[in-house]
């Protein structure tokens, strides 16, 4: 929860639950920093990947948010 940048996660008494899936924008923090190995991200997939490789190649971000589910 600390470490999301989107505020994905909340807390339900003793159990962290997704509370919005669509802000994911697959950083990976809560992956590697949960100490139970309860979550996966697959970096490189949905909008996240579009806006970085669109800046390093200098263009516009482009994913197709209608099959990925993803929020641009």
């Amino acid at each position: 929860m600390e470490v999301c940048p989107h505020g994905v996660f909340e807390k339900a008494g003793k159990v962290v639950k997704v509370l919005n899936r669509d802000r994911c924008i697959e950083f990976g923090a809560c992956m590697m920093n949960c100490a139970f190995g309860a979550i996966s991200v697959q970096a490189g997939v949905g909008c996240a990947a579009a806006v970085l490789n669109g800046m390093i190649r200098n263009r516009e971000p482009s994913c197709d948010c209608t099959s990925t589910g993803c929020c641009c």
